[in-house]
């Protein structure tokens, strides 16, 4: 098993990291760039920065606060319920993303206050069986990579429809068929 200092100061390192991350791959974008969907039913990048912005304090976050208190259960979350009720498509994308930021910046505090060890603590969760603090700590820096990856791709496709009918496919594969 790994220790839990070493998965907390790991994990720490890589939420800070990450939305500089974002602000680089984001940062140019005008205001089509930012609602522009790579395919029909997927999220443009101001939908995944709101999802990210409201996940920060709504599930990652507020679940590991449940284990240290010693909760016994997780508060139910519905993202793909928030993403229409709370209408992602339409909100800023620089304001989204500054919000995310403020609340990462947040989260890095009170995961600094957390002693390791109390991550050991663990829920069962209805989807995914018996979750600890860490887990979740782990979970949330790969959270963040899988939607780098979702925008990385949201914007090699966007650029090669923006492009067309150059040949941008010599790059390799572009995600998300036109």
């Amino acid at each position: 098993m790994h220790s839990a200092a070493a998965v907390l100061s790991a994990a720490r390192a890589e939420l800070a990291r990450f939305p500089g991350v974002l602000e680089g791959l984001l940062g140019g974008l005008d205001a089509a760039g930012w609602r522009a969907r790579p395919a029909p039913g997927e999220w443009a990048p101001v939908e995944v920065v709101c999802h990210l912005r409201d996940e920060e304090v709504e599930d990652f976050g507020a679940r590991v606060d449940v284990i240290l208190a010693g909760g016994a259960r997780f508060a139910p979350i519905e993202p793909e319920r928030w993403a229409v009720e709370r209408r992602y498509a339409d909100a800023d994308g620089p304001a989204a993303l500054a919000e995310f930021r403020a609340r990462r910046a947040a989260s890095l505090v009170s995961l600094a206050a957390i002693p390791p060890e109390r991550l050991v603590g663990a829920i069962e969760h209805r989807r995914t069986g018996r979750l600890s603090g860490l887990d979740l700590v782990a979970a949330w820096v790969a959270h963040d990579r899988l939607h780098l990856a979702q925008l990385a791709g949201t914007l090699a496709r966007t650029w090669t429809t923006r492009w067309a009918p150059l040949r941008t496919d010599y790059a390799g594969p572009i995600p998300y068929a036109p």
